[in-house]
């Protein structure tokens, strides 16, 4: 009874989040069918595009998949979150192994990512988030080593292990993920704020030393990027064509966008690689305008102030790192997909949540909506031993 009083009550901060995720999954399935239809074309039904069509199909196993993992109980998930990670290391090693047939792990702009399933591809990156967030949550939930700077190794080990197979991928967008939301939950479990700056400025001394040991096509990227901030247009046609036509739609829009069949040929003719994917954000603001983007932009935030909600009204120490975390994914994906559209970051293969085509992407995060349903629903009065309170530790 006491669930289904949570279930209904419109104060669960949890509907916060699935009235956003619905709300971008919506305007995901309008932006992917916009991009994909020509100008003119005569049409019949609520969506035009077959991408569209396999994207809709996506969203109710997505949707399907959220009720499942919303009706047991959050715990009982993240007891078996040692398993749920070693089986995605597996699947993440499946990928790089050189053996393996192409017909089963077919290459994608050089990234070894994804395993054909006959139906869809199945992409271990994106499930690899769902399962670290909740082991680290299990590892942090009663610990208070990690107030210390030799604390903190233990975390950034359970980071390294997916970070380093997702990047020999190599899919260096998906694993630079991993680092806000590590950070994300370390700040929620009580870790020293100083601790963290310091290692964040060693870091960014250190970066320029990776360089060197980048692939040809992601140098190519930060030199693009750097042409584009110095505003020398000689590489618009050649690596920085992608990023300078999402630029030039998404100035096109202006403030109320471009619709009908005016719209469509604008994004048609415009040749943008990956529209109805990475790229997706310029296709919404061409056709609403920077009236679209707020309002995007709106729903992002509504779904970040909703785990972040949900995770501050359970007293569970679990769940509380579970919604921060996910909190930092989503963030973090979001500022780096909007970054690559607008062209303050560089492009490097992130997705738009719950808005880009892809299956994976669209059950990973509609899977971390139900999972956060399922803290707000099982709010416990209590716990067994003290969270995040700690004395000074140097």
């Amino acid at each position: 009874m006491g669930i289904v009083l949570a279930i209904i009550n419109p104060a669960n901060p949890a509907w916060l989040v699935v009235l956003a995720s619905l709300g971008l999954s919506l305007i995901g399935l309008s932006a992917i069918d916009f991009a994909q239809a020509a100008p003119g074309e005569t049409t019949t039904g609520l969506l035009h595009s077959p991408v569209a069509w396999k994207q809709a199909a996506f969203l109710a196993v997505g949707l399907l998949a959220a009720l499942v993992v919303a009706l047991p109980h959050y715990r009982f998930i993240g007891a078996i979150s040692a398993a749920l990670m070693v089986l995605t290391l597996a699947l993440l090693m499946f990928v790089l192994l050189p053996f393996v047939p192409q017909w089963l792990v077919t290459p994608r702009n050089g990234a070894r990512g994804w395993i054909n399933l006959g139906i869809a591809d199945l992409q271990p990156a994106e499930f690899a988030k769902i399962a670290y967030v909740l082991v680290m949550a299990r590892y942090l939930r009663y610990r208070d080593n990690h107030r210390t700077l030799v604390g903190l190794l233990p975390p950034a080990i359970i980071t390294g292990v997916p970070v380093a197979l997702i990047t020999l991928q190599p899919d260096l967008g998906s694993a630079l993920l991993f680092v806000p939301s590590l950070f994300a939950m370390l700040v929620a479990a009580g870790a020293k704020l100083r601790h963290l700056t310091l290692i964040v400025l060693i870091a960014a001394l250190a970066a320029p030393a990776a360089y060197p040991f980048l692939k040809p096509h992601q140098k190519a990227r930060i030199v693009g990027m750097w042409h584009q901030i110095r505003g020398d247009t000689s590489l618009d046609q050649d690596i920085n064509y992608q990023a300078a036509t999402a630029q030039t739609l998404v100035g096109s829009g202006q403030a109320a966008g471009i619709e009908g069949d005016k719209g469509r040929a604008i994004v048609h003719y415009s040749r943008l690689p990956e529209r109805h994917n990475d790229m997706v954000f310029a296709v919404i603001v061409s056709r609403h305008g920077l009236i679209g983007a707020a309002v995007v932009l709106a729903l992002y935030l509504l779904w970040i102030v909703g785990a972040l909600a949900t995770s501050a009204a359970t007293r569970d120490p679990f769940g509380r790192i579970l919604g921060v975390g996910f909190a930092g994914f989503i963030a973090a994906q979001v500022f780096i997909n909007v970054g690559m559209n607008i062209g303050i970051v560089p492009i490097i293969g992130v997705t738009l949540p719950f808005v880009s085509y892809g299956g994976s992407s669209l059950l990973t995060v509609w899977i971390m909506t139900g999972l956060l349903f399922s803290v707000a629903l099982r709010r416990p009065r209590g716990v067994g031993r003290h969270s995040f309170e700690f004395g000074e530790v140097d």
